[in-house]
């Protein structure tokens, strides 16, 4: 009998994004830019961690005046060669990302930063407790002085 690869396992790093799984209301401020002219937006937000337990996946759907404005489709994982955490991003802009954004925890606060032709964009996600937490992208065409593009509050619904 041949023997049998050991698939790998999720690190502690992998489950840590697990904070984020689950189902979520989001009150959002969308900052006057180039994109839009801005203002208050509600989001709904689905995430869970699949693929044995390697990555968290979100999908999150942005309502302005009852009319979906935003939507994003998010791929959180940890690589254990660089060991810093990864955001592979997709959005309704239909922009691409070269490469993915990269960081790591500070304490409570995740922050991925990614770079691209059109500028640098910064996801920063603290968890608040079990049941909330806050998310603001931020837009810098330096990665030096940072603008706010949305700000949130999440609570879990589920």
């Amino acid at each position: 009998m041949a023997d049998r690869l050991t698939a790998p396992t999720a690190l502690e790093e992998h489950r840590k994004l697990a904070v984020f799984a689950g189902e979520w209301s989001g009150e959002e401020m969308v900052y006057p830019s180039r994109w839009n002219a801005g203002g208050p937006a509600t989001a709904h937000v689905k995430a869970r961690m699949d693929l044995n337990g390697f990555y968290l996946i979100q999908d999150a759907v942005q309502m302005r005046n009852g009319a979906q404005t935003f939507a994003t489709h998010g791929v959180f994982t940890y690589d254990r060669e660089d060991r810093h955490y990864k955001l592979f991003w997709h959005d309704s802009l239909g922009y691409y990302s070269p490469a993915p954004a990269s960081g790591g925890w500070t304490g409570k606060t995740l922050i991925l930063v990614r770079g691209s032709l059109r500028g640098n964009a910064r996801h920063v996600y603290e968890v608040v407790d079990d049941n909330n937490y806050t998310m603001k992208i931020q837009f810098s065409p330096d990665a030096e002085g940072w603008a706010d593009v949305l700000t949130g509050t999440y609570r879990r619904i589920h």
